[in-house]
């Protein structure tokens, strides 16, 4: 049974107040089952809460699940396909020996991707995608909490 894992962070200014959105959906036999998830940062920046978007949702499932993740941030979806990889066997540092930047939320979101077997797309943000402007609506509302 594949998850579909859409995932999208937002931020008022960058850093400022941000927010991140999820939404978990399964297709069954007996129809569609969904689940999303949204939460407030008071001080944070843009890429922090794409990252916990995609980290809340991985933890909202629980059991191992093979996932199909979609998520409109370039950083989210090549950091999963190529670059989580290289910064582990570097001890977390960039090709450039500079530490990786947000490296505690990468290490949580490399502790998801282990429990899981994820493929990450990347999809157009703010493109009419239904899924993508629903999230996009949930961490923008919980950025407005914070």
């Amino acid at each position: 049974m594949k998850i579909e894992l859409y995932c999208d962070g937002a931020c008022l200014g960058n850093p400022g107040p941000g927010g991140w959105g999820f939404l978990l959906r399964v297709r069954l036999a007996t129809g569609i089952q969904e689940k999303e998830g949204s939460g407030p940062e008071a001080d944070t920046t843009n890429n922090r809460m794409e990252l916990m978007a995609a980290i809340r949702g991985l933890e909202g499932l629980s059991k191992s699940c093979e996932v199909l993740l979609r998520s409109d941030s370039q950083y989210v979806v090549k950091g999963i396909q190529s670059w989580l990889k290289d910064w582990k066997r570097r001890g977390w540092k960039k090709a450039d020996g500079k530490p990786v930047l947000n490296a505690d939320l990468w290490q949580a979101l490399d502790a998801q991707l282990l429990r899981h077997q994820v493929e990450a797309r990347w999809v157009k943000g703010h493109a009419g995608h239904p899924e993508n402007e629903r999230v996009d609506r949930l961490a923008n509302a919980a950025a407005q909490l914070a």
